[in-house]
């Protein structure tokens, strides 16, 4: 098994293990080893079941180059095969939609800096507009004009798009983008007077957060497979 699929079948195990999985209607994927292609479990597999012989290796215009499907998922292949052939530096993208993450992708101010979670995407969270089911070639494109140059997009009402230029990255941002989800619906339903940090300190902060580390994620991602090895 190469070492992308290994990593593929391992961030399906984490997110399981997180409960950050929707029984089985979200995705996560790899771009392949050519660059030309992606790596995405078949639709219908619930995400602890995900092993390496079940990856499908599916081409840009969504042909099945490698694997058997036997639920076609156009709604993932547009998603997927539009982010990568848009942005050359994405090689993960990981789509998935907790309660938490859809309540605040639902408010009209999206994502507030209320925690150092919520800081790591102090003015780098993009959106976009719930359309329906992605199941159109315009709809894919529209994704990745609203991503733009970030990295992480809520998508109203709907849950989020999280990538990253490694899978280790991708998954640091779905961790922090929960937590910072959950946090806010919490302080939020507390109902007394919030305090905001100032946007000197959050732009510091974000900058600090992100470049703490050069490879960022490789260290929490270690400690994420060292978990689930032993599970």
């Amino acid at each position: 098994m190469s070492q992308l699929k290994k990593d593929l079948v391992a961030a399906y195990r984490i997110i399981a293990h997180l409960g950050l999985d929707d029984h089985t209607y979200t995705h996560l994927s790899t771009r392949a080893e050519d660059g030309s292609s992606y790596y995405m479990y078949p639709f219908g597999l619930r995400f602890e079941e995900v092993k390496d012989e079940s990856l499908l290796r599916i081409s840009f215009d969504g042909t099945i180059l490698e694997g058997i499907d036997n639920h076609y998922n156009p709604t993932g292949y547009l998603t997927h095969s539009s982010l990568y052939k848009d942005r050359p530096d994405i090689n993960a993208i990981f789509h998935i939609h907790t309660p938490a993450i859809v309540a605040v992708s639902a408010l009209q101010e999206g994502l507030l800096a209320l925690s150092q979670w919520a800081l790591h995407f102090y003015d780098r969270m993009a959106y976009h507009h719930y359309d329906s089911l992605i199941l159109k070639n315009q709809q894919g494109a529209k994704l990745a004009e609203d991503l733009g140059d970030h990295y992480v997009m809520l998508l109203r009402h709907h849950g989020a798009l999280i990538t990253g230029r490694t899978i280790q990255e991708a998954m640091f941002y779905t961790y922090h983008l929960e937590q910072a989800c959950q946090t806010q619906c919490m302080l939020l339903s507390m109902q007394r007077p919030v305090v905001f940090p100032d946007e000197e300190t959050c732009s510091q902060a974000a900058e600090e957060l992100l470049g703490f580390e050069t490879d960022l994620g490789a260290r929490d991602w270690k400690a994420w497979v060292r978990l689930i090895n032993k599970t």
